[in-house]
This record gives structure tokens, C-alpha cells and sequence, in this order.
């Protein structure tokens, strides 16, 4: 049987994540070239880690999942991985319940978030904000 590989990208804020997924391997997965086990901070690897466990497919024991991320912050980053993974997943076994799966379970998960910071407009220091008038 030929090596399968599957290329999927995830987005979140500014941070970029590209997965590519291996088939079959040894069943690891990296992020920035770090496993999965020791990834830092907790609260992050175990939002990664939730993706691989609502799908539990078989097929998957034998992937390997290389993920490089880089741009904005530490949960951005996070979240970036979590779409890249989950669409290299469902890519690679391309199957309707998977799809269901994830979307049940999250919908940014396949098609990502697409919120934005609000450019800030004049007179004022952020987007929203402006000078306070009073007139006492």
C-alpha cells in the first residue's frame, strides 16, 4: 500500500496552522515538531487532544499528524491547530458520520471563526471608543 498524505490548513485571529497527515505511520502527533503529550500549556494540548477523541476512527492509530503553526497568541495558535487536524482528518477519512461528528461537536471546528478585530476609526483611541464630552 502507497504512503497517503493529506495536506489540511486551520485559521484562527492571525495564527496559521498547516497539518499534514501521514498514513500509515507511527500514530504520533507533533505540533511545531513537540508530541502532542508534552505540548505547554495544559489547557491547550488538552483542547487539541479533544479533537482526536471524539473521533476515534481505527484508521487513526496508524497517522501521523505534523502540524506547524505560527502567528498571533498562545490560544489562537491552539485553536488554529485544533481546525487544521480536524480537516485533514475528515479529509482523510472522508466519511458523512465523520463530518457529523465534528460539526455536532463544534462547528468552527471545519469551517473556523470568522471573527475579526474591528478596525478603529478616528477621534478615538480604539474602534469603539471616543473622548467623553460634558457639559457642566
Amino acid at each position: 500500500m502507497s504512503m497517503k498524505m493529506i495536506q489540511a490548513s486551520g485559521k484562527r485571529k492571525s495564527a496559521i496552522a498547516r497539518a499534514i497527515l501521514k498514513h500509515p505511520a507511527k500514530g504520533q502527533v507533533k505540533i511545531n515538531n513537540v508530541l502532542l503529550q508534552l505540548y505547554e500549556p495544559e489547557i491547550a494540548r488538552l483542547r487539541i487532544q479533544e479533537v482526536l477523541e471524539i473521533i476515534n476512527h481505527p484508521k487513526l492509530e496508524k497517522c501521523d499528524i505534523n502540524v506547524k503553526v505560527k502567528g498571533g497568541g498562545i490560544m489562537g495558535q491552539t485553536d488554529a491547530v485544533r481546525i487544521a487536524i480536524a480537516k485533514s482528518i475528515n479529509k482523510f477519512i472522508g466519511t458523512k458520520t465523520i463530518e457529523k461528528t465534528l460539526r455536532e461537536y463544534d462547528d468552527s471546528l471545519l469551517s473556523g471563526d470568522s471573527r475579526r478585530t474591528e478596525p478603529k476609526k478616528f477621534g478615538g483611541k480604539k474602534a469603539r471608543a471616543r473622548r467623553q464630552k460634558s457639559f457642566r
